[in-house]
């Protein structure tokens, strides 16, 4: 993505226990020097590392009940 003074700068919304959204559309270099991209006005990019999507976020750091009542809640 090109980088001049008259880019817009991209707005990063950071939330506690959630995913940094981030106002598309966007190239991510990996750690093994991948890129992946959206054109998508907005993504969330995952930072718990559970989504089987990363790094884009598929909702899993949420707290999921096994139903049964007998534990806690995951959290992430």
């Amino acid at each position: 993505m090109p980088n001049s003074p008259s880019d817009v700068p991209r707005r990063v919304k950071v939330q506690r226990r959630g995913p940094l959204l981030v106002e598309g559309p966007v190239e991510v270099e990996l750690e093994d020097g991948t890129t992946v991209s959206s054109d998508r006005f907005r993504v969330a990019l995952c930072t718990c590392r559970r989504s089987r999507r990363y790094p884009w976020c598929d909702t899993s750091h949420r707290a999921r009940s096994s139903g049964s009542g007998d534990g806690p809640a995951a959290k992430g």
